[in-house]
C-alpha cells in the first residue's frame, strides 16, 4: 500500500522556520523525483520546490527561492522541505508529491499557517 504522510506543519509567526517532512512507503522511493505542492483557500494547487532522484537538481517556485530548501534521504524514503523567512502569503496546505511517469502519489498534506 502506497503511503506518504507528510508531518511538521503548524502555525507560526511571520520570519519563523519550519521543517516539513515526508515519510514514504510502498513503492520504490528511489527511482521517483518528489515534489513539494502548496494550495492556499481559494487558489490552484502550485508546485513550490521539486527533487531529482539522485538530489542532483532541485528547483523552486520564485515566490519561495532563496528561502526554501527541499532534500531527500533515500535511505530513509523522506523528503523534507526547510522552510525559512515565512510569509503570511505562505499559509497554505503543503502535499507532497511522488511522481515517475505516468504514475503520481500524493499524500493528504500538512497545514502550513503563517500569523502574527
Amino acid at each position: 500500500q502506497v503511503q506518504l504522510v507528510e508531518s511538521g506543519g503548524g502555525l507560526v509567526q511571520p520570519g519563523g522556520s519550519l521543517r516539513l517532512s515526508c515519510a514514504a512507503s510502498g513503492f520504490t522511493f528511489s527511482g521517483y523525483v518528489m515534489n513539494w505542492y502548496r494550495q492556499a483557500p481559494g487558489k490552484e494547487r502550485e508546485l513550490v520546490a521539486a527533487i531529482t532522484i539522485f538530489s542532483g537538481q532541485t528547483n523552486y517556485a520564485d515566490t519561495v527561492k532563496g528561502r526554501f530548501t527541499i532534500s531527500r534521504d533515500n535511505a530513509k524514503n523522506t523528503v523534507y522541505l526547510q522552510m525559512n523567512d515565512l510569509k503570511p502569503e505562505d499559509t497554505a496546505k503543503y502535499y507532497c508529491n511522488a511522481r515517475s511517469w505516468p504514475t503520481d502519489y500524493w499524500g493528504q498534506g500538512t497545514q502550513v499557517t503563517v500569523s502574527s
